[in-house]
């Protein structure tokens, strides 16, 4: 897959400092637009970055250029308790990194009475930990521990409107993963291959999957759309073939969803998407943790997260105030990823928000121009460890929390 890496250049600086954490690993949602209501578009395609949610969405938007950016504040935290590991008990913040800026990007194109050619530049998700004065379970002496992770998609897309109510979507998702992990010091001896676990710097991956989607104008009030996003094939990180089972193996899961959106009045429009992720068909990120561990980290059945697959509810409501402003606000449901046995590993990666809540308008500036905004606030959760942390690292358990808010705007061209 690197032949096209000089394709996306973009896909690197997007990478930079940027971090994910709201459903699972995964943004909660993938425009502004979208996220002002609470991420939902299956069925409510609003802009050019829609083929994030649903490619068919697509065809619904318009000739546009959308351009945005999100700052996204995660506040991270985990306590170690009942340890026998001198000096281990003690609450830790990982917050050393904290304020992350997510650009975003769309372009779509009218290319024929039926067909419309796109694409969109998004970061897909992504974790970030950093704990400045380490966590002593993981290593030693002090050393900053944590990880980096950053997915970005480059997503060109097509639709076909094979009926007048009714469009197809398909985008190829050409994929750069970028990822660093430091101060794992004390997993060296669970280890496949040491020299290759931690503080090796950032490691680059690259691969490419499809999404597609369709969307149905049922009666002139009510839209319905569905989705399928397949797994992405992923270049191993080499750089940590010691750490992910699989020697390095990080692909990304697999979704699926479904949308309903319904113009309750001419101003006021409903919708509502249900999602899943397939989080558990990635070894490196849902294997066993604990029961996983004497097989060695980055074997083939290798100790992992041990997350489980992630079911999303959003729903939305978008009102037209008047001609010059749209109104929006949202909520977003995850259910738990985490098990209460696999905190210690998941002291790296703490996405444990399960209850979002958007608002977010657009002012129309000239029949050309418009701008948009969103916050989101990811209310604070904490999962509670139980039997987490083996005899051999001093028992006892590992608790993980986060609370994340979230602010983007972004500007519309319309061509």
């Amino acid at each position: 897959m690197r032949q096209w890496s000089k394709v996306i250049p973009v896909a690197i600086a997007f990478s930079f400092g940027n971090a994910w954490a709201t459903d699972g690993y995964f943004f909660h949602g993938y425009g502004v637009r979208s996220q002002g209501v609470g991420g939902v578009g299956i069925a409510l395609p609003q802009d050019a970055l829609a083929a994030a949610t649903n490619p068919a969405g697509m065809g619904k938007v318009g000739d546009r250029v959308d351009a945005g950016v999100t700052w996204f504040r995660p506040v991270r935290e985990s306590e170690i308790e009942g340890s026998g590991a001198p000096g281990a008990n003690g609450t830790y913040k990982g917050n050393d990194s904290q304020n992350f800026f997510i650009p975003e990007l769309g372009y779509n194109k009218q290319y024929s009475e039926d067909v419309t050619l796109g694409v969109s530049v998004y970061g897909n998700g992504g974790m970030n930990t950093d704990y400045k004065n380490g966590i002593p379970l993981l290593n030693s002496n002090g050393r900053p521990t944590g990880v980096d992770l950053a997915q970005v998609f480059v997503a060109p897309t097509v639709t076909w409107k094979v009926q007048e109510h009714n469009t197809l979507g398909v985008s190829l998702n050409l994929a750069y993963q970028r990822f660093e992990a430091k101060g794992l010091q004390n997993f060296s001896n669970a280890s496949s291959s040491s020299a290759n676990l931690t503080n090796n710097g950032h490691d680059d991956s690259y691969g490419a999957g499809v999404h597609i989607g369709w969307l149905g104008e049922i009666t002139d009030t009510v839209s319905l759309g569905a989705t399928y996003q397949s797994r992405t094939y992923m270049s191993r990180f080499d750089k940590y073939k010691g750490l992910f089972a699989e020697q390095g193996d990080f692909d990304i899961p697999s979704t699926y969803g479904v949308g309903v959106a319904v113009k309750v009045t001419p101003a006021l429009t409903l919708a509502a998407d249900f999602q899943r992720i397939n989080y558990s068909e990635v070894d490196s990120v849902g294997n066993a943790s604990l029961s996983n561990l004497n097989n060695g980290l980055g074997n083939d059945n290798g100790a992992g997260f041990h997350w489980q697959d992630a079911k999303v509810y959003k729903i939305g409501a978008l009102y037209q105030y008047s001609p010059e402003l749209i109104l929006r606000a949202g909520y977003n449901h995850v259910d738990q990823p985490i098990r209460s046995g696999d905190t210690l590993f998941n002291l790296l990666a703490p996405g444990v928000v399960k209850d979002h809540l958007s608002i977010g308008a657009t002012w129309v500036l000239s029949p050309q121009s418009e701008v948009s905004f969103a916050y989101t606030h990811a209310f604070e959760n904490t999962v509670r460890g139980q039997n987490s942390i083996p005899a051999s690292f001093g028992g006892g358990d590992a608790n993980v929390r986060m609370y994340q808010d979230a602010l983007g705007v972004a500007y519309t061209w319309k061509l």
